[in-house]
């Protein structure tokens, strides 16, 4: 199972449509299938140089650890050397900060990874999390909560 275009373009939109209703910074989007390539993408004007590559480090951090990047944040606090050789065994395509939200179906299956950049990632994930949710999808972000 994976994360279909029509999916993934309609989470790009509604994260951007968030990001505008919340007046975020420009954001970047990237929707990546279950193995870490891109699906659907989108940059709105004025986001910054290295955005696309930050949410798409993001999602596919994501994917590589299995959960979203909220916990990915948590256990580079606590493992710092774990993390530092993941990126360099990754070549730094990881990027551990929140705004990496895996994409799940109703019974839990993995379909994806959304990944943003351009705001806080708190609000970076927030409209991930809103994207995800506008196509009937779960949202995983690495928190308890999810």
């Amino acid at each position: 199972m994976s994360i279909t275009h029509k999916q993934a373009t309609a989470i790009v939109a509604a994260a951007l449509d968030q990001g505008r209703v919340i007046e975020c910074h420009p954001l970047t989007v990237a929707v990546l299938d279950p193995g870490g390539h891109l699906v659907s993408f989108g940059r709105e004007d004025g986001s910054g140089i290295a955005r696309p590559q930050i949410a798409f480090g993001k999602a596919w951090g994501a994917l590589g650890m299995g959960f979203g990047t909220r916990e990915f944040v948590r256990r580079a606090e606590v493992m710092p050397m774990f993390v530092g050789a993941l990126s360099a065994a990754f070549e730094g395509r990881m990027i551990p900060v929140a705004g990496g939200v895996l994409v799940r179906d109703a019974e839990a299956r993995l379909l994806g990874a959304v990944g943003i950049s351009g705001d806080t990632s708190e609000r970076d994930e927030q409209c991930a999390v809103h994207g995800i949710r506008s196509v009937g999808l779960r949202p995983d972000t690495g928190a308890s909560e999810g």
